[in-house]
């Protein structure tokens, strides 16, 4: 039996890496999906084609979730389309990787705009769309950066902070309306979004080796694994996980080094 029959389900950056799995996750569990893109619509496409190849509904729209007025067209189009929303994955992100003293606050806005403001918003337009069907559940994709200090990540891992945050201030407060907000926090995911780290860069294939050997579950997290955990906290099987931020890298940020 699926969890998700004929739920609705929002996941915002799913053409690619985790969105794209967590958004087939979710069809695979019976939820008809908006897979929503900024840059590329093709890996958009794709994800969708795969969807409906599952027997479910896809959506496709394009919107960078940090702009305001396509923030808005998003949840009008899948208002116009569903009448309602079940599932909101907050998963877009973007951000500047520098040392803090080259920052620039354009980067600073672009950053805090995608990963953590669209997350308040975005949640502000969601919750009437889950009212109307009794309910539903918001999960946030965080990163260990939110904690701890990563290199070039000050501003990424300050908006993941931040949306961390407002995880814990929308739990509370959507709760009395059956909303259930959470947060995941991976570790390294084995994903082309390695490519935009300058560490990554020379030799992935020798630092994600040491990492996997530094990690006490012997593996790195992939996509599928982040999937999983996402699904089970949007399942009835959680609803009484509450504002909770769960971090999953096998051991790896147990360990002092």
């Amino acid at each position: 039996m699926s969890l998700f029959p004929d739920k609705i389900a929002l996941v915002t950056g799913s053409g690619r890496g985790i969105g794209r799995e967590i958004a087939l996750k979710l069809a695979r569990e019976g939820a008809h999906v908006v897979v929503n893109f900024f840059r590329n619509r093709e890996p958009a496409e794709e994800t969708a084609v795969a969807i409906r190849a599952l027997g479910r509904q896809a959506l496709v729209v394009k919107a960078n979730v940090g702009e305001l007025d396509d923030l808005h067209s998003l949840y009008e189009e899948i208002e116009t389309a569903f009448g309602g929303l079940d599932i909101l994955i907050h998963n877009a992100a973007s951000g500047y990787n520098r040392p803090v003293l080259q920052q620039k606050p354009r980067g600073w806005d672009w950053t805090m705009n995608i990963n953590a403001r669209s997350l308040l918003f975005g949640a502000q337009y969601a919750a009437p769309l889950m009212e109307k069907r009794g309910g539903g559940a918001i999960v946030a994709i965080s990163s260990l950066g939110s904690v701890r200090v990563l290199p070039e990540y000050a501003v990424v891992g300050a908006s993941k902070a931040a949306v961390e945050t407002l995880v814990r201030y929308l739990a509370v407060e959507l709760a009395p309306q059956n909303i259930v907000v959470n947060a995941v926090s991976p570790g390294v995911v084995r994903t082309e979004a390695l490519d935009y780290f300058a560490v990554f860069q020379n030799d992935t294939q020798n630092l994600v080796q040491t990492m996997e050997a530094q990690t006490p579950a012997g593996r790195l997290c992939t996509p599928a694994d982040v999937a999983e955990l996402v699904a089970f906290l949007c399942s009835p099987a959680a609803q009484m996980i509450c504002g909770q931020t769960i971090v999953m890298d096998g051991g790896y940020s147990l360990l002092v080094r």
